[in-house]
């Protein structure tokens, strides 16, 4: 077993289960979207980070096991290109049964998508992506992005390992500036056979969720929140403010169906954006 295995017992995985894709999905039509948890770590001032491109532990190991327990329970886990270029994430899932960590090849890990328009990860084969997909302990990635034609030396790193890149076009978006549209994203992994989709950010990847024209591809919320404030300057998730018809301010949307468990001393809240 891998020094770095984390356990997750079964009795705290019962609260969860509603907010995770069913077992037995299947996707069906061409314009069927995965079941999409949006899940990330967060301070009491709702921030990610101390400043962007600073890596900031947040959750307390519990905590941390459940997201490997969560990434277990998904297809596909997605980033954005500023947290892998900040961060050289794994993106693997650690929980003790997954491939790698005493299960079977590579039963439970997720396929790691990094959504990056314009190609700009400056990747080697000795990220720790790659590393990972090298020692049958992850799987390599899938880059999304709008370039033509990737640079050749990338596609061969990414083919090498089980990787490729994957073109989607852009378009003005629901927020009216030009990029990759969060639907035409979704619809391309459910067309690589990717049923279930988890974001973990980053602050951009989050925030431009958080738009009430994105809430129908998300499937469910998972948040975790530590004790402790970060302070002013950091990455913070806050959607756009909202205005009703007579140009009022109202707030921007309130979860469903919630649910708060603790974990140590941090607390985990699922709900739904979706009626």
């Amino acid at each position: 077993m891998a020094r770095d295995t984390l356990y997750f017992p079964a009795s705290d995985r019962l609260f969860l289960e509603p907010y995770l894709p069913p077992k037995d999905l299947a996707l069906s039509g061409a314009d069927a979207l995965p079941f999409t948890t949006l899940t990330f770590a967060t301070s009491l001032d709702s921030q990610l980070a101390l400043s962007p491109g600073a890596r900031t532990v947040l959750s307390g190991p519990q905590s941390k096991a459940m997201t490997h327990y969560l990434r277990s329970r998904h297809d596909a886990i997605l980033i954005g290109v500023g947290t892998a270029v900040a961060d050289n994430p794994g993106l693997n899932c650690r929980i003790e049964g997954a491939g790698g960590y005493g299960g079977d090849g590579l039963e439970g890990q997720p396929r790691p998508i990094i959504v990056d328009p314009k190609a700009r990860w400056d990747f080697t084969e000795n990220q720790k992506i790659f590393e990972l997909a090298r020692d049958g302990r992850g799987k390599a990635p899938f880059i999304i992005t709008a370039v033509e034609t990737p640079p050749a030396d990338k596609e061969a790193i990414l083919e090498k390992h089980g990787g490729k890149f994957i073109r989607v076009g852009l378009k003005t978006t629901v927020t009216g500036e030009y990029g990759l549209y969060w639907k035409d994203v979704l619809k391309a992994l459910a067309a690589e056979g990717l049923g279930s989709v988890m974001i973990e950010g980053g602050g951009a990847v989050i925030n431009s969720l958080l738009v009430p024209e994105n809430f129908e591809v998300i499937s469910s919320v998972i948040i975790t929140i530590a004790p402790t404030w970060l302070g002013r300057g950091g990455v913070v998730v806050s959607p756009e403010r909202q205005f009703d018809g007579n140009g009022s301010l109202v707030p921007s949307t309130r979860l469903k169906n919630v649910m708060w468990h603790p974990f140590g001393e941090d607390v985990v809240m699922c709900g739904n954006l979706k009626v």
